[in-house]
C-alpha cells in the first residue's frame, strides 16, 4: 500500500544480468522511468545501517551537507529509509502528522526535506549530522542509539541527481511518501539485495560505488512504480500520465528518441491513436501538447550536455533534435534566459565553487 503525506543478504537469487534492473510488472511505466532516469543520472549513493532502541527520536541529516560528499556536480538529494525490522514513525519537521512505519516499508523524502524518525514515548530529537561524518571518515557500518527497548532497524540511504532533469518526476511527488516492498517477489529480492550489499560491499573498493548506486536507482524506480500504480483514477500530472497506457506509450517514444523529427501525426501512429485523441489525452494529464513537451525536454537535455560535456553548441543542437545552431540558441534563450555558451560558462563557474568530495575509507563498526 502506498501512502501520501501532503504536509509532509543473503542473496537467494539474482537476475541473469545483475547490472540491469530485474524484471518488474508495468512494462510501459518502467520504460518511461528508465528513459528519463538515463538523463537524470541518479548517482552518488550512500547507505548505512541504523539500529535504534525505544524510546528514540532522530532528526534527519541536512540534505545539502550530503551533496558535496556524494556528487559535487549534483545539487539535489533524495533521502530514503528502508525499515527492515521493528516499527517506528516519521514526520516532516514542523508537522504534527505522524506516518506509521513497519518492517518492509520504504520511506522516501524526494526533495530531502528535514524530517524526524522515532519510536516509543516522546524524547528530544537527536541531531544526526555527526553520523554522516562517521560514515565518510570512519566507514561507519552500524549507527546505534536509543533507550534500550524495542529495536528498530533501518537501511538509510542518500542519492543525488541533476535537479533540473529530475524535476520532471520529482515535481509530482509529495514531500514524503511510504511504500511497502515486501508484498511480492521483486520487492523481497530488492530488500535482500540492499541488505546484503550494505553489509558486504566496500564502496572504497573498485566497483563498490557503482553497485550501490545501481541498487539505489533500482530501489527508487521500484518505489515510483508502486506509487504510480496506486494513484487515484482522477489524478493528473506527469506520473499519472506515465500510468495511462496511451500517454505512457507516447512519453516512452519521445524519451527513447527525443531527437527524432516527431510530429503529432507520427507520434499518434506510434501510439495507435488518432491525432485528436492523443492530443486531448496528453493535454489532460500534462497540460501541454506532446510537441511542446518534447521541446522542453530537448532543451533540458541540451542544458545537461552543455554542463557535462565539451561538445560544441552546434553538436549539442543536432544531438537533441534541432536542425540548426541558430534555432537551438533562440529556443534555449527563451527557456533559460541565457544563450547556451553563457549558460555553460556560468554553470562551470558555479560548479568550481563546490566542496571537494570527501574520501571514503574502509568500514568499521562504530557504536553511539
Amino acid at each position: 500500500m502506498t501512502q501520501m503525506y501532503k504536509t509532509a543478504l543473503y542473496l537467494p537469487g539474482r537476475p541473469s544480468r545483475f547490472a540491469e534492473r530485474p524484471y518488474l510488472p508495468g512494462r510501459t511505466r518502467m520504460e518511461v522511468l528508465s528513459e528519463v532516469l538515463k538523463a537524470v543520472k541518479l548517482n552518488g549513493a550512500l547507505f548505512y545501517n541504523a539500529e535504534f532502541s525505544a524510546p528514540w527520536c532522530a532528526q534527519s541529516i541536512d540534505a545539502h551537507s550530503v551533496t558535496s560528499h556524494l556528487s559535487p556536480k549534483s545539487e539535489h538529494v533524495v533521502i530514503f529509509h528502508l525499515l527492515t525490522e521493528g516499527r517506528g514513525y516519521a514526520n516532516l519537521k514542523g508537522d504534527d502528522e505522524l506516518v506509521p512505519l513497519n518492517a518492509g516499508d520504504i520511506l522516501i523524502v524526494p526533495n530531502g526535506e528535514p524530517h524526524i524518525l522515532g519510536n516509543g514515548p516522546s524524547v528530544r530529537p537527536v541531531e544526526r549530522g555527526q553520523v554522516l561524518d562517521q560514515v565518510l571518515s570512519q566507514g561507519l557500518k552500524v549507527s546505534r542509539m536509543g533507550g534500550g527497548g524495542e529495536l528498530t532497524k533501518f537501511v538509510c540511504g542518500y542519492m543525488t541527481c541533476e535537479p533540473q532533469m529530475g524535476q520532471v518526476f520529482l515535481g509530482g511527488l509529495p514531500p514524503m511518501l511510504k511504500v511497502s516492498i515486501r508484498d511480492d517477489a521483486s520487492g523481497k529480492w530488492l530488500e535482500q539485495s540492499i541488505r546484503y550489499s550494505v553489509d558486504n560491499i566496500d564502496p572504497a573498493r573498485p566497483g563498490g560505488e557503482t553497485v550501490l548506486a545501481k541498487l539505489a536507482e533500482v530501489l527508487f524506480v521500484e518505489t515510483l512504480r508502486r506509487y504510480i500504480a496506486l494513484l487515484p483514477p482522477e489524478q493528473i500530472g506527469w506520473l499519472a500520465g506515465v500510468r495511462d497506457p496511451e500517454v505512457g506509450k507516447a512519453l516512452a517514444l519521445l524519451h527513447r528518441n527525443p531527437a527524432d523529427p516527431w510530429t503529432i501525426a507520427s507520434l499518434a501512429k506510434g501510439v495507435g491513436l488518432s491525432r485528436s485523441v492523443l492530443a486531448e489525452r496528453f493535454q489532460r494529464y500534462l497540460s501541454e501538447t506532446p510537441i511542446a513537451y518534447l521541446m522542453h525536454w530537448r532543451l533540458r537535455l541540451g542544458a545537461q550536455l552543455l554542463t557535462s560535456t565539451s561538445s560544441s553548441v552546434a553538436q549539442i543542437a543536432a544531438e537533441v533534435g534541432y536542425e540548426s545552431e541558430a534555432s537551438f540558441n533562440r529556443a534555449f534563450k527563451r527557456e533559460f534566459g541565457l544563450p547556451p555558451a553563457r549558460y555553460r560558462s556560468q554553470s562551470r563557474a558555479a560548479r568550481n565553487k563546490s566542496v571537494p568530495r570527501a574520501p571514503i575509507s574502509n568500514r568499521r563498526s562504530v557504536k553511539r
